[in-house]
Order: structure tokens, then C-alpha cells, then sequence
């Protein structure tokens, strides 16, 4: 069966202790909270469905897309892997204070342990206040020894490769690696279907009742990749009406699009459904007869089975094209 519409899907807001009002002023989702850290754009974890907003399948969940359209949504190589469940979360995130330390389990280990997939992850960031930073990774290989010491020592940022960052940054999150959102970094995050994560330093911080955010010290020692690189950003450049990959993994590949203008667009060569984020300006899509406009912080998905459409903006924008090869 085929599917003859461009989905678009209710944000699914998630307060935080280190959220910000980002998501609301900026990114003019719809809350009264001070504190939302996460929207999630488009989800299959279980609890939060995303639900469709727009056309014939207004108020439709995921899932049941998902069952009803099957390879029609997904691509039949996709489908026939994953099944009914979808294979990508993405996210948009506001940190106004630091989020925790932390790492997420490879696949084997989150099958093993939480029967879940792991979370291979990406961000590209949107915004960032002055000096404000991401830590991703170790500055240089150290031990499993060396690393509890530092964290038992309250120390784990000697130890730790700390980048300021600014609009445009690309970095890739692959299991195992620690990382941080730094406070003052507004980002969209693209990653596995999974809610596992290994939360190693909270910064000693307190819930607003007082309690303290479990930590998982135990079961992240033999999930860490102890290992060391040079630099951790993403190189890459950027061409004005042509989408130009900077991320490509087993669970997603991702390119750029700046966008000035009407660019034609053709998935023919792609079994995959399309998710378009839009991180800058806003833009417009055809296809068929019907026409959906995406602003900043705002996500789109193309099913597999829709192969060509237009986009088009009067202003400069950026898009960020996500799929599985």
C-alpha cells in the first residue's frame, strides 16, 4: 500500500534539571515550563509515539503507520530488518546547564542487558553561547584504573577532551565514547532507537526534590571505549542547493543542505525513508499537489515510497537529510 503524503508529527517535550527555554523562544515549540531540555522530533520508544499533525493521517501514531505501510514507509530493506519498529530517534536539544557524563552501550551489550538496541548518535549544533562547550571523548588513552580514579577524585574532566563550539559543528557519537552537552548549546541530535544510557558524573547536582539522578558506574566500566583521538569534530564543506554527506554509519547517514532558492529532489536511488530537519531559515516542500513549509526546529519525514518532490526558499536555509544506506 502506498503512502501519498509528507509527515509531519507532534514534538514530544521533555523537562530536564539542566533544560532552558531554548526550544520554546528560538525554536517556538509550545510550553510553559522554563526547564524543557528535549523534543523529540520523531520516536518509536515505547511511551512516546509520535503522532502524526497533518493531511489524511493526522493523528495517527508511528507504530501504526509503520503496520499499515510497512516497505512503503520504511524501504523494504529497512522493513525487513527492523520490522515494525523505527530505527532512528532525533531529537533537538536545549542544554542551559551541562548535562551529565556519559556513554551508551553497543548493540550486543543493550540486547544483553536491556533488550534494546544501542545508541550510535550525532549532533550538529545549532547554536552556542559564547565559550560554550562539548566533551566528547578522552584526551588521551587512558585505563580503566585511571579513569575511576579521576572519578572517584571528582577529576574526570582532567581527563576529558573539552571543545568550545559554534553554529555549524558536526560531531559523531559512536558507543562507548564519553561525552557531555555543555551548558549554552542548543543542537539537533540524530541517533539509534534507544532510551540506554550510562550516566558516569552528574556534577553532584540535585534534583529540584532533592534526590540525586542515578548514576551507572558498575555498568558503563566495560562499555567504555578507552581509547584516544587527535580531534573529535566532523570535517566538512558545504555546497549552496546540494545536499553534501557528513555523517555515514551502519544506522544513518547524514548530509547537509543549504538551500537558497528551488532545488529538485530525487530519492530514486534510495531505499529509505527521508527525515529533513530544518537547522537554519525556513523552507517549503512539494510534492503532489500538496505543499508543507518547515521552519527552524522543525522535522519532516519523506517516505521510502516518494521519490521526488521540490523544496524551495526565499531565504537561506539548512536542512539536515538523514536516511539509512
Amino acid at each position: 500500500m502506498e503512502i501519498n503524503q509528507l509527515l509531519k508529527f507532534e514534538p514530544i517535550l521533555k523537562d530536564k534539571v539542566w533544560g532552558g527555554e531554548k526550544l520554546i523562544k528560538t525554536l517556538h515549540k509550545k510550553s510553559n515550563r522554563k526547564d524543557i531540555g528535549e523534543s523529540w522530533e520523531l520516536s518509536d520508544v515505547e511511551g512516546d509515539t509520535s503522532i502524526v499533525v497533518n493531511g489524511d493521517l493526522k493523528g495517527t501514531d508511528l507504530k501504526s503507520l509503520i503496520s499499515d505501510y510497512k516497505s512503503a514507509l520504511m524501504g523494504s530493506k529497512i522493513y525487513n530488518h527492523f520490522g515494525d519498529k523505527f530505527p532512528l530517534l532525533i531529537k533537538f536539544i536545549d542544554a542551559k546547564k551541562a548535562l551529565s557524563i556519559q556513554l551508551h552501550p553497543h548493540d550486543d551489550l543493550a540486547k544483553k542487558r536491556h533488550n534494546s538496541f544501542g545508541k550510535t548518535e550525532m549532533w550538529y549544533v545549532m547554536q552556542a553561547d559564547e565559550k560554550a562547550n562539548l566533551i566528547v571523548g578522552f584526551k588521551k588513552e587512558v585505563t580503566p584504573e585511571e579513569y575511576l580514579h579521576h572519578l572517584e577524585n571528582k577529576s574526570l574532566t582532567n581527563i576529558l577532551n573539552i571543545d568550545e563550539v559554534n553554529k555549524g559543528d558536526v560531531y559523531f557519537i559512536p558507543t562507548g565514547r564519553v561525552h557531555a552537552i555543555g551548558a549554552g548549546v542548543l543542537l539537533a541530535e540524530i541517533q539509534q532507537t534507544s532510551d540506554i544510557t550510562y550516566r558516569v558524573y552528574d556534577w553532584d547536582r540535585p534534583n529540584p526534590d532533592g534526590t540525586f539522578r542515578e548514576l551507572h558506574t558498575e555498568e558503563a566500566l566495560d562499555a567504555i571505549d578507552y581509547s584516544a583521538q587527535e580531534s573529535y569534530d566532523t570535517k566538512y564543506t558545504k555546497e549552496q542547493n546540494k545536499s553534501t554527506e557528513i555523517v555515514s554509519c551502519p544506522y544513518f547517514t547524514t548530509s547537509v543542505l543549504p538551500i537558497q532558492g528551488k532545488v529538485e529532489v530525487n530519492h530514486a536511488n534510495k531505499d529509505s525513508f527521508v527525515i529533513y530537519m530544518c537547522v537554519e531559515g525556513n523552507v517549503d516542500f512539494y510534492y503532489n499537489n500538496q505543499k508543507e513549509s518547515l521552519q527552524m526546529g522543525e522535522t519532516i519525514l519523506v517516505p521510502a515510497c516518494i521519490k521526488e518532490l521540490v523544496l524551495e526558499s526565499e531565504i537561506s536555509s539548512e536542512l539536515l537529510e538523514v536516511f539509512i544506506k
